[in-house]
Formats: C-alpha cells, structure tokens, sequence
C-alpha cells in the first residue's frame, strides 16, 4: 500500500505543477480572473493532499484498512474537488454545456476531503 500511496501522490503531484503552470501562462487570457481563481484554487486543495497523501505514506502504526480508507479518501476528493474544479473553471473554453452539473460534484470532493481528514484523527486517537 505505501509503494501505491507514493505513486499516487507522485502523479498527482505532478500534475498539480503542470496544471498551476497552465493556468499561470496558458488560461491567464482565455478565461475570466474569477475562473483563474477557481482554477487556483483546485491547484492548491491537490497539493494539499498530495502532502496529506506523502504523510500517510510514512505512518506505519496504523490498522493497514484505515490507512487504505484514508488514501482512498483523499484521492477520490483530489479526483472530484480539484478535478471539478478544473473543469468549471475552462467550461466557456471548451464550449461543454454539459459541464453545469459538475457545479454539485465539487461539494462531494469536499466531503471526501473533511471524511478523510477525520478518520485521520480518529486513527490518531486510537493509536496508542
């Protein structure tokens, strides 16, 4: 589960570094400073959680289900959080119309986000 975790923060991380640097030069003149923001901030809640992701990755005395419900936790909420966001965010861009009823998914990541977060605590807790 660690090597897992690793990779999948690695990806992650990644491709919060190229997607702060497309927005920073690439979308700076395509969409509206308000979509930049919402953009920014999709970048910075990733790169929260891939540290959050590298963290989990070192803990060794917790229950090897918690862990995993952890990672999974954070990784679902990068996917829907961020990942809505981003798309949000160049909807005008893309022309998709259909991306409206990604408005509601964001939300969600954020739940995913705050339920991962707690179980963290809880874990810590519990951990004698």
């Amino acid at each position: 589960m660690k090597r897992q975790i690793i990779i999948t923060a690695s990806i992650f991380g990644a491709l919060a570094v190229i997607a702060g640097a497309f927005g920073a030069h690439g979308l700076q003149h395509l969409i509206t400073p308000k979509y930049l923001e919402v953009w920014h901030t999709a970048v910075q809640y990733q790169f929260y959680h891939v540290f959050a992701l590298l963290f989990l990755s070192t803990v060794t005395t917790y229950k090897q289900k918690t862990v995993s419900a952890i990672y999974y936790l954070f990784t679902l909420g990068i996917v829907f959080f961020s990942g809505s966001l981003y798309l949000l965010a160049v909807n005008e861009v893309l022309g998709w119309g259909w991306l409206f009823w990604m408005g509601p998914i964001t939300p969600i990541g954020g739940l995913l986000f705050i339920a991962g977060w707690v179980t963290l605590t809880i874990a810590a807790f519990r951990n004698k």
